[in-house]
Formats: structure tokens, C-alpha cells, sequence
């Protein structure tokens, strides 16, 4: 048990799926997940252990924001001894090729700063993805038929952004799609010597403004949690 999730020890996998929001949490843990079991609610932040395919798995949510997701991930890394994290989340889009339901493979992640920037100073690190967890989500996309796309995405510290400048920028350096968490996932899975990979599916887009419509956000978030899963038992 630590200050933030009350599971014992034992009931957290090696193997982690982070969504942000616990409710998603709990909806995919009950669709996906044999005898999903509850093993955290602290502060309202779920945490389901159960198995897929005959492997522990244990889905977590992670809330909004990089300092959010670093609290969780570092209390599962150190104190549960997960190796294998996945962020499961939503992302706008930033490129016009990246379309509404489409899934995002996040390469790298830009971002202004994160809960990790004092470690470094004056390094602008590179967090990155674990290239194998990354091929394995590829491909399993593909073997779906899932429109896919790799690269680099940008973690944002707001939500309400008002720096059209900036996101400017970032669509002309390529950025696919902008989130809250990944850029400080992989730098807290480097530093522990974990892997991790963000994958996420586009529900509202920056330059058209259209939205996933809420019944149908189920279904484009289970091919998700789908390439997730095959991912981190390739």
C-alpha cells in the first residue's frame, strides 16, 4: 500500500494499461479482462487486476495531467514493480492526415515542461517510446485494419490552451497530436528502466473541429485497448 493506491502487495501485474479517467478504467477492465478484480480506490482512482489471454494484466487510471500520471506511475514502478506501462488515452489531432477515430503511436513526445524538468536543467531530454512495444502495436494495428499513425505527439501542460502560436509550430514540425501525460510516462520509464508506449485514439481534431460523437467512442476505444493488450504480449 502507498500514500495514493491502496493495493496489496501481489495485486498489481507487471504489465499496466493507464487510461486516464478511472470510469474507462473500470469499462475496459469489465469488457476486456477475465475476473477483473478491484484492487485500488483511493481518492476515487480505480485500479482492476484480472487477466487476458492467460496474462495478468492490471488496468489503472492515471487522472489528467502530468503530474497526475507521475504519482501513479512512479508508485507503480517502484512500489508494485510494474515493468510494462501503456497510456491508453484520447488526443486531438494536429495533421490534417490524422482523422477522427484513427489511432496514434506516440514516437516521441514534445513537451513545455514536465514534473521530471528540475531533474534536468538545462537538458532538453527526449522521451521516447520502447521501440519494441511499439512495432508489436503497429503491427497489430495493421492485422485490425485500424488507420494508424507513428510519431511524434505533444503533451500539453493545459487543456484550455491559448497559445495559438505555439500549436502552430507544432503542426509545422510534424506533431501529429496533442494529450496531457505521455511526454512524462517515458521519461519516468526511462529513469526506472521500464518500458512504456502511449497509444491513442483521436476523438476531436484541431484544425476541423469535428468530435468523436459519444456512442461511438466505445467502439474506437476498444480497438485501443485491443492493440494495447496484443502489444504487450507480443
Amino acid at each position: 500500500m502507498t500514500v495514493h493506491i491502496g493495493a496489496k502487495p501481489g495485486d498489481i501485474a507487471e504489465t499496466v494499461l493507464l487510461p486516464g479517467d478511472p470510469y474507462r478504467a473500470r469499462w475496459a477492465a469489465e469488457r476486456f479482462l477475465e475476473n477483473p478484480r478491484l484492487v485500488n480506490e483511493v481518492r476515487g482512482m480505480l485500479g482492476y487486476t484480472g487477466t487476458w489471454n492467460g496474462h495478468r494484466v492490471t488496468i489503472h487510471g492515471t487522472g489528467m495531467g502530468m503530474p497526475s500520471l507521475s504519482i501513479y506511475v512512479n508508485e507503480l514502478i517502484r512500489d508494485y514493480g510494474a515493468k510494462t506501462l501503456i497510456r491508453i488515452g484520447s488526443a486531438g489531432g494536429m495533421q490534417p492526415q490524422v482523422k477522427v477515430r484513427d489511432v496514434v503511436l506516440a514516437m516521441t513526445a514534445s513537451t513545455l515542461s514536465t514534473p521530471s524538468r528540475g531533474i534536468f536543467r538545462e537538458v532538453n531530454f527526449a522521451p521516447a517510446a520502447d521501440f519494441g512495444l511499439l512495432a508489436a502495436a503497429h503491427a497489430a494495428a495493421v492485422a485490425r485494419g485500424v488507420p494508424i499513425h507513428a510519431g511524434g505527439i505533444y503533451s500539453s501542460d493545459v487543456f484550455y490552451d491559448e497559445r495559438p502560436d505555439l500549436n502552430e509550430q507544432m503542426q509545422r514540425h510534424g506533431i501529429l497530436c496533442v494529450e496531457m501525460e505521455t511526454a512524462e510516462l517515458y521519461t519516468l520509464a526511462a529513469r526506472h528502466g521500464a518500458r512504456a508506449l502511449a497509444v491513442l485514439t483521436i476523438s476531436d481534431h484541431l484544425l476541423t473541429h469535428e468530435a468523436l460523437p459519444s456512442d461511438q467512442r466505445e467502439r474506437s476505444f476498444g480497438d485501443m485497448v485491443e492493440i494495447a493488450l496484443t502489444a504487450a504480449f507480443a
